[in-house]
């Protein structure tokens, strides 16, 4: 049974949510919250869904992407449930999962080639939480 992930995207991460929908079929389920467009749109419109997809606790984790991906980040992280995560590159995708035990990791379209998301993606995914001291620093994250 193929694992659930959520995803969402606002203009700038079309392209890429795309990608990652290609690239991934075969091994998750996913649901898309993103736009498919390229017409401006407002991100929290499609960030906010996947937060609650992923506080439920049926869905594995989730992707958010925008031009930045502080936006989105920022969004997610209002949910209680969320320890979103912005990666730019393979170690800070490696530590959001190790240290932070991020649910959801947020990707800059416009800062990574696809190529370069897909490993960041990738590395995240193939983490573990480390726990350990780790656990009494993220137990303090929610309010």
């Amino acid at each position: 049974m193929k694992l659930k992930v959520s995803i969402g995207n606002d203009h700038a991460g079309t392209d890429l949510k795309n990608r990652i929908l290609k690239e991934y079929a075969d091994i998750y389920l996913f649901t898309n919250h993103g736009t498919d467009g390229l017409s401006s749109v407002d991100y929290p419109d499609f960030v906010h869904p996947v937060a609650r997809d992923v506080e439920s606790g049926d869905f594995a984790f989730g992707i958010i992407i925008c031009g930045s991906a502080n936006g989105v980040c920022m969004t997610a992280n209002k949910h209680q449930g969320i320890r979103a995560g912005l990666a730019w590159n393979k170690d800070v995708a490696a530590l959001i999962k190790q240290h932070n035990n991020a649910n959801i990791i947020g990707i800059p379209a416009r800062f990574l080639a696809e190529e370069d998301a897909l490993e960041v993606l990738q590395t995240f995914i193939d983490q573990e939480y480390e726990g350990g001291r780790h656990q009494r620093r993220v137990d303090k994250i929610p309010c």
